[in-house]
């Protein structure tokens, strides 16, 4: 596909990237070698192929969620500004 300044301008505006004059004919060619290449997909045969959601068969182990450190708490909160029991103390932003 020949990638033309028109074409060029309109992605420049939607991805609100700016090309230099100096690189507007390098990105043209880039730009038209990557959607051929994209194109080349098209020519795939995929009629008896279903669709990939995952890659893994079988779904997600599980595992018990078990804490790895029971004083990570009081060690965070070592480094607190304000603390009010094991939690965080905040100013009060909302009325």
């Amino acid at each position: 596909m020949q990638i033309d300044d028109k074409m060029l301008d309109k992605l420049e505006k939607l991805s609100a990237f700016k090309i230099p004059e100096g690189n507007r004919e390098e990105f043209k060619s880039q730009l038209g070698n990557i959607v051929d290449f994209v194109e080349v997909l098209n020519e795939l045969d995929l009629d008896n192929v279903e669709a990939a959601v995952s890659t893994i068969s079988g779904g997600t182990p599980f595992r018990e969620d078990t804490p790895v450190a029971g004083d990570v708490i009081d060690i965070i909160l070592q480094n607190a500004p304000k603390k009010e029991d094991r939690y965080f103390e905040v100013p009060k932003i909302i009325e």
